[in-house]
């Protein structure tokens, strides 16, 4: 028996635009596929570089930037992409060493921890190619982030 797959119209309209490499603006309804969209298109076209950080993806919460997370390592379980996730509240030290260990190829997390290891020069963005900026009304609503 073959499996349907469904697909919402927030997928339908933005991942053929996305693919393409146009920048995509959406706004739907939570559950309504959004984060599949950014996350699917990505891993669609990056080129993971051993060392180069390709993806950043910035959220608000620590909850979110977790979830993001979970779901590229769910959608690139057979491909080479290596993720993390970097958010506050844990010693910046645990953050330094994984990116000594291994920079991954997307990075997800939250705006004061990126700026932090990006000021800190721990995190080189030079390479970056792909960057969402997730529930961005949320982001920039607060004058802290």
């Amino acid at each position: 028996m073959k499996q349907r797959i469904l697909q919402t119209l927030v997928q339908h309209e933005c991942i053929p635009v996305a693919v393409l490499g146009f920048d995509v603006l959406c706004q739907a309804k939570s559950g309504m596929g959004k984060t599949a969209v950014f996350v699917l298109t990505i891993l669609q076209q990056l080129v993971p570089v051993p060392g180069e950080v390709g993806c950043v993806v910035i959220c608000h919460t620590r909850e979110l930037a977790f979830q993001i997370c979970h779901e590229f390592v769910r959608f690139s379980k057979y491909l080479d992409a290596k993720t993390a996730v970097f958010y506050g509240g844990i010693n910046v030290s645990v953050h330094k060493q994984q990116l000594q260990n291994e920079v991954p190829n997307i990075i997800v997390g939250t705006p004061g921890r990126i700026l932090q290891l990006a000021k800190d020069k721990l995190l080189n963005l030079s390479k970056v190619k792909y960057f969402v900026l997730d529930e961005c009304d949320k982001v920039l609503q607060q004058l802290g982030m």
